[in-house]
């Protein structure tokens, strides 16, 4: 995949197009005017992963709370603007790091332009953030409206000589958001934020998510990306990260590749498999963002039989291949050692220490 080159922003201390890293986002869930829950949902997803945050700013209270909750976190903050122009200006004010702003209900150039103004004198930048739920002049198609809505808006920013924008083009359908993104990218250069949304509860919602933005990004299209769950957002996060691990375009830790198992299987493999996981993510939770680092990234086999066992194991740098009531370690393609299954784990993970990638 060729990577389209975006103008670069600055979300906070996260870059933005430009060749920088895709990076990922979520969105709080609690009501932002309960400072202490936001803040801790924030370092739940900080710790998960999460490197934009994004706040629902309803009222002026909500818009108040950002300068309390910025003391507490690490993230970039995004103030979710929808309506009233008046509170993006109370978002900017109380230290917002970046603005979202719906062209279908916030639409009046003079207001428009209240906002750019602070928003420039501040040095943050606006998303413009389309979504087919809430478009004001309906085209031949929901991605049509979507795109004729987002290039409208930036043609007002522009105008008024701002540039820091970013943009999305939302919709609950994966082909009409897929359809929307690439018909953008041939119209503009500015940097874009991926997500399907409305996506559903966590099982749908995450192979709508990851067909949509995997789709996107293997077309080189996206810079930044939002997973939208029903549910916990700490799940969004996760999937996110399996996403761009997936498309290998960026790398989060250890991977484990492990068949599905069938009748051949003579071990219990799918505890091996989360015992081997549940342990992996014990050791990245002492790690920034749960995240480990780069010399820990490696793949591990996990195989059920002797199909195609012994071949993913010698591929992975580490990995077990099983027969009845055993198992044979590869290392770096070799094999190094037979366990029974009752050490399987035990041993695996003493020879993942041994790694130097």
């Amino acid at each position: 995949m060729e990577k389209i080159m975006k103008r670069q922003i600055k979300v906070g201390n996260i870059k933005i197009g430009g060749g920088a890293p895709v990076s990922i986002q979520s969105m709080t869930k609690t009501d932002t005017r309960d400072i202490p829950g936001t803040i801790r949902q924030i370092k739940e997803l900080e710790k998960s992963g999460c490197e934009i945050i994004r706040v629902a700013i309803k009222d002026l209270e909500a818009a108040r709370a950002i300068k309390a909750i910025k003391r507490k976190i690490n993230l970039p903050l995004v103030a979710d603007i929808h309506f009233d122009y008046r509170l993006a200006l109370r978002a900017i004010e109380n230290g917002a790091d970046k603005i979202r702003l719906n062209p279908g209900n916030i639409y009046k150039e003079d207001e428009i332009k209240e906002v750019v103004k602070l928003a420039k004198k501040r040095k943050i930048p606006i998303r413009v953030g389309a979504n087919s739920g809430s478009i004001r002049d309906k085209g031949k198609s929901a991605a049509e409206s979507m795109v004729k809505s987002a290039i409208d808006y930036i043609k007002i920013l522009e105008r008024m000589d701002f540039y820091d924008i970013i943009v999305s083009l939302k919709a609950s359908s994966v082909l009409s958001t897929i359809e929307a993104y690439k018909l953008f990218s041939k119209k503009s250069k500015y940097p874009l934020h991926l997500g399907v949304t409305a996506a559903g509860p966590v099982s749908t919602g995450i192979v709508k998510s990851s067909i949509g933005i995997g789709a996107l990004l293997l077309d080189g299209i996206g810079d930044t990306i939002r997973v939208s769950l029903t549910g916990d957002p700490v799940e969004e996060v996760i999937a996110a990260k399996n996403i761009l691990q997936a498309l290998e375009l960026r790398n989060f830790g250890p991977e484990i590749i492990s068949c599905p198992t069938c009748g051949r299987c003579q071990v219990d493999l799918q505890s091996i498999a989360e015992q081997i996981s549940s342990r992996l993510k014990a050791q990245g939770s002492r790690e920034k963002y749960n995240l480990f680092p780069r010399a820990l990234s490696f793949k591990i086999a996990v195989m059920g039989c002797e199909v195609n066992g012994p071949g993913e194991a010698k591929e992975a740098d580490i990995g077990i291949a099983c027969g009845k009531g055993t198992g044979v370690i590869f290392k770096k393609g070799k094999l190094i050692k037979r366990v029974k299954e009752k050490d399987i784990v035990k041993e695996l993970l003493k020879n993942i220490t041994t790694l130097h990638l």
